[in-house]
């Protein structure tokens, strides 16, 4: 889908698990995948050697920054710690104002409903604003994708709860 509709791909650059099946697909499908990998995980994440591009970089901080600038929008897939900290910390930047770049989660069989709940409760527990909660969209179907991310919409930075709020 990404390679039909001409979307470049922008991810982490391995050739392993999920995101290594979607870059392949990509490519298959004729579109376009850049690869960002620190050079010291290259050998350990079996980095891909057939991308449009594989960019090598220092640090992981580096890597999450250029990803960040050459990316327009921000998908999380099923993933483990790796994925939950490059969503959180994402998210935190739009909630700060840094981007106002669309942001969802594809919640493959319920798999993001835990954070998404979490999400929720710290709406109900007042730690976090709910114009921030809708941040992250989420969508049971990479069919619904594109939908939610060409009706987001940024949310205020002022992040804060007004003091009759709380």
């Amino acid at each position: 889908m990404l390679a039909e509709r001409g979307v470049r791909l922008v991810y982490g650059g391995g050739a392993v698990g999920l995101m290594g099946a979607v870059a392949d697909a990509v490519l298959d499908g004729g579109g376009e995948v850049i690869g960002v990998i620190p050079t010291g995980l290259f050998s350990r994440e079996v980095g891909h050697r057939s991308l449009t591009e594989l960019i090598e970089v220092e640090s992981m901080h580096q890597r999450k920054q250029l990803m960040f600038e050459l990316a327009d929008a921000f998908v999380a897939l099923p993933g483990g710690i790796g994925t939950l900290e490059e969503l959180a910390e994402i998210t935190t930047w739009s909630q700060l104002g840094v981007h106002d770049k669309p942001i969802a989660v594809v919640d493959v069989a319920g798999y993001w409903r835990p954070i998404l709940d979490f999400l929720d409760h710290a709406v109900d527990q007042r730690f976090l604003a709910a114009p921030q909660r809708s941040l992250v969209a989420c969508v049971a179907s990479v069919d619904e994708l594109f939908d939610a991310l060409d009706r987001y919409a940024p949310v205020p930075v002022d992040k804060w709860l007004d003091a009759d709020e709380t």
